[in-house]
Order: C-alpha cells, then structure tokens, then sequence
C-alpha cells in the first residue's frame, strides 16, 4: 500500500472532524445558526471590481503555520495582522481555521473579520455541507472548493448549498483536468495553486499555463509562491490580476509592509 499524501491525510481528519462537529450540533442547527447572520460582504464582487480595473486585487492570508513549513509566524495575533493588511490595501482576507495541519482555528477567523471591514474567506478543506454551514455561522463571506479533493459530483454538491446559503466560493485547481472540472461546474472565481498539494512544491508556470486555457471573463487569482515584486510584475505581464499570498506577508515582520512592498509599484 502506497504512502498517503499530505492532502489524503487532512482529508481523512476532515471526516474524523466532522463527525464529531455533528456530535455536538446539528446540521439544523447550524444552518440556524448561518441565517441570523446578515453582515454579508462582497468577496467576488470586491475582487471583480479590482479586476476589471486592472488592478491587483489582494486576497492577503492570514496563517499561523503549513504542513510543509511547520511553524511561520510565533508572534501570531489575527486582529493585528487584519488590520495591517487592510490598511496596507488588501482586497480581501484568507483565514486558515485548519488546527491539526495549519494550527488554524474558528476563532482566528471572527477575530480577524471583527477587526476590519474586509470580506473573509474561510480557508480550510471543505468536503461536506456542514463546513459550509459552519463556514457561514461564522461569519465567513467565502469558502474554498479544492477539486484535488473532491469528486466531480461533491464539487457540484457543495456549489449548489454554497448558493442556496449566500456564500461566495473560490474553486482552486492545480492542473489541466481540474481547471476542465471547474469549469464546467460553472465557478465565475478560480484559484490556480501553483503549489502541487500531494508534494507541497510551488511553480509558477501552473498559473500561466491554466491561464491560457481559461475562456474570457472568470476571475483568475494565483495562489502561492509569490515571494516578490518581480512575482507580482510578471503575473501583471501575463494578465493575472488576482493574488492569494500568505508566507510571504506572514514571515516579515511587518505583514502589511510587506504587502505594500510587493504592489506599490503596480497599484
């Protein structure tokens, strides 16, 4: 039997996670709980109008750690961080509420988002209703729909409770097959991760190759290994306007510095 990958084992303590979710609250309850929440901001929209304008438009993450890198950032406050993004000019928040993998949490998530005005995306790896659920009864504006980790028919599944509970979804794929997968599920707002989830490597070349093959009018955003101006400056070149960057900003000691070092030049 073949070793697991990263990605299999995180998907497998999803299910363990999961199950013992619904121990203590109901599926019912929780979507009681989603519709009390009225404060919807704009996640696709506030990206759309960056976009459109041709101007990078900033999906800036906030992580505590990765299973590739371990711990990235000790000195860790959510609140502070948010707030120095958002005056740093992000478009958007990205919260890894992940504990076993990312040493993420829930609460990471309604700290940030209290903290600032920004639309949230709930980062974390979602393959059942209930997270989306939970998602929304947390406030999050987004969640994330990784087709690495879904078949065809959940990804449909979980779009369709996405919509039918108000929340926005960004669909991330890695290759050829993915990207033809999202697609024809129909998302308007696709993540290309240059970062292979099974091995953990990043190449930028992902983003400019699934680039090309997506028709006209989707909101394209690149995700990992943007390290650096010149990162940002080719992407712009190749007309990706849409970043998702987090261990960049997260290992500097100033996160919102960092984020204006990146982008002055191109905003």
């Amino acid at each position: 039997m073949s070793k697991a990958t990263i990605l299999e084992d995180i998907i497998a303590q999803k299910h363990r996670e999961i199950a013992e979710g619904r121990a203590r609250v109901s599926l019912s309850e929780l979507e009681h709980m989603a519709a009390q929440v009225k404060d919807k901001r704009e996640f696709i929209g506030s990206l759309r109008q960056r976009m459109l304008a041709r101007q990078p438009a900033i999906i800036a993450e906030i992580k505590k750690a990765s299973p590739s890198k371990g711990l990235i950032r000790a000195d860790f406050d959510p609140v502070q961080i948010a707030r120095q993004y958002e005056a740093a000019g992000a478009t958007c928040l990205s919260v890894l509420t992940d504990r076993q993998f990312f040493q993420g949490c829930n609460d990471y998530l309604q700290q940030a988002r209290a903290a600032c005005g920004l639309p949230v995306i709930r980062k974390d790896f979602m393959i059942d209703p209930y997270q989306i659920a939970e998602a929304k009864a947390l406030g999050a504006d987004c969640v994330l729909l990784i087709v690495a980790a879904l078949s065809a028919i959940q990804l449909s599944e979980l779009a369709a409770y996405a919509g039918a509970v108000h929340i926005d979804v960004l669909v991330e794929v890695h290759d050829e097959a993915e990207l033809e997968t999202a697609l024809a599920t129909g998302f308007d707002l696709i993540g290309i991760n240059n970062r292979n989830l099974h091995t953990f490597e990043t190449n930028l070349d992902t983003t400019y190759r699934l680039a090309r093959l997506t028709p006209p009018g989707k909101l394209l955003v690149t995700e990992s290994g943007i390290n650096s101006a010149e990162d940002v400056r080719q992407m712009i070149e190749h007309g990706i306007y849409g970043f998702l960057i987090g261990e960049t900003f997260m290992r500097a000691a100033h996160p919102g510095d960092k984020l204006k070092e990146l982008f002055t030049a191109h905003d």
